[in-house]
């Protein structure tokens, strides 16, 4: 018997269907599963699951348990998790998770994972890592973990920099099959996909301001354009705001665009990069979004704190009336937005993220013993592994260098 806590369990079976669609269009994750069913290599280990619960996150799911894991599963955010997932998820395993948690009721959720005392953990945001280490639970003995975003392995090297970091963890976001393609196509698209679906506008011809040019910038900068939008990039990062500029996006600072911009898309983990004070002198009407894992990058605390009046003007969408009588729209309360208003990133993306997922969580299980307490990436034999897996469920065949190329590949001679 589970002691699952889900929005309502008559959803499973539309959480089945999902899970099924999911699995249909995630073949490099099903095929490296498969390769390791037989051997049950995670027999008797308790994994702590912190993910977005998603119809792909399902999949991965299954993956853990096939592999002979007893999984108990969080929802890395308050807005993400999708109810039928996780009704279909807790008629196999334990689950605490739903849309519309409080800040108290997330907490609890990592609470209740932590109290099954896990020996792997898999997170997104580096929450319930962070739990393990403010926890006063005893009994917790984890080996190893694994992190899934960028913001979580900033706030884990942080641990390990002040000498705190008390198991080693895979950086699985900084793996090249993760974030080239899930950072970059998945935020890219599903962030679109998310402000398409809470406002039902059209993109062609809006002023659109991209905040932050890194991998997920990059992909909603280029996304945007492609859907005929306007696009300026914001940044603080010299380099990488040569970059955009030489990609052909106009590029300035936060302050400026604020004048211009109509949808602005935060996207670099950091706080209040869109600060109140560029608030006040946006445009009537500006969209605000947020692409980052945390709510901390639009200041959503003081714009509501400051607010004449707040109103829900469509769902995910609240219109708030600013006191110099401008309105904004803020879409997921400030959260991730291709999570609250969408359905995330697409199932051919996740398929390599969680394919890195399950064979770190295999390299841990048997190499843990010989790790130290510090980051870690991801080996790059399990990176190519992957990407063959995948190659082939794209039915794509490439050529391979022949034994003179190597040999050449190798040499200091012309």
């Amino acid at each position: 018997m589970t002691t699952s806590k889900i929005a309502d369990p008559k959803l499973a079976g539309e959480g089945e269907k999902n899970f099924l669609w999911a699995k249909e269009h995630m073949g490099a994750l099903t095929a490296l599963t498969e390769k390791q069913v037989r051997k049950k290599p995670l027999e008797g280990l308790t994994v702590g699951v912190c993910l977005h619960v998603t119809k792909e996150t399902s999949v991965l799911v299954d993956a853990l348990l096939r592999c002979g894991a007893d999984v108990k599963l969080a929802g890395a955010n308050p807005l993400s998790t999708q109810d039928d997932v996780a009704a279909y998820l807790a008629t196999r395993t334990d689950v605490w998770a739903w849309r519309g948690e409080t800040i108290q009721d997330y907490n609890w959720c990592l609470k209740k994972v932590l109290e099954s005392r896990p020996e792997q953990l898999i997170d997104d945001g580096a929450d319930l890592h962070v739990a393990v280490h403010t926890s006063n639970a005893k009994g917790i003995v984890v080996v190893g973990g694994s992190e899934e975003t960028t913001t979580g392995v900033v706030r884990l090297k942080a641990l390990e920099r002040e000498g705190k970091l008390r198991y080693p963890v895979v950086a699985v976001n900084n793996a090249q099959t993760k974030f080239l393609f899930d950072n970059r196509y998945g935020t890219g698209q599903s962030t679109i996909d998310g402000i398409l679906r809470a406002t039902a506008l059209l993109l062609a011809g809006k002023r659109v301001v991209v905040v932050g040019y890194g991998w997920v910038g990059k992909g909603v900068a280029k996304r945007a354009r492609g859907m005929d939008a306007k696009v300026t990039v914001v940044e603080v990062d010299p380099i990488k705001a040569i970059e955009a500029y030489l990609d052909g996006f106009e590029v300035t600072n936060i302050m400026d665009a604020a004048r211009r911009g109509e949808i602005f898309i935060t996207a670099t983990g950091q706080k209040n990069v869109v600060p109140y004070a560029a608030i006040e002198r946006m445009n009537d009407g500006a969209i605000l979004s947020n692409a980052g894992h945390f709510d901390v990058e639009i200041d959503v605390k003081t714009l509501l704190s400051k607010a004449k009046s707040v109103k829900e003007v469509r769902p995910h969408v609240d219109e708030v009336t600013l006191p110099n009588g401008k309105r904004v729209h803020l879409i997921g309360k400030g959260r991730i937005t291709n999570l609250v208003a969408a359905e995330g990133h697409p199932p051919e993306v996740m398929q390599m993220s969680f394919a890195n997922q399950l064979l770190v969580a295999l390299y841990i299980r048997k190499n843990h013993s010989k790790m130290e307490k510090r980051i870690y990436g991801v080996p790059e034999e399990l990176e190519r592994e992957i990407a063959y897996a995948t190659l082939d469920s794209l039915g794509i065949v490439i050529s391979e260098p022949t034994e003179e190329q190597a040999e050449y590949a190798q040499s200091w001679a012309i």
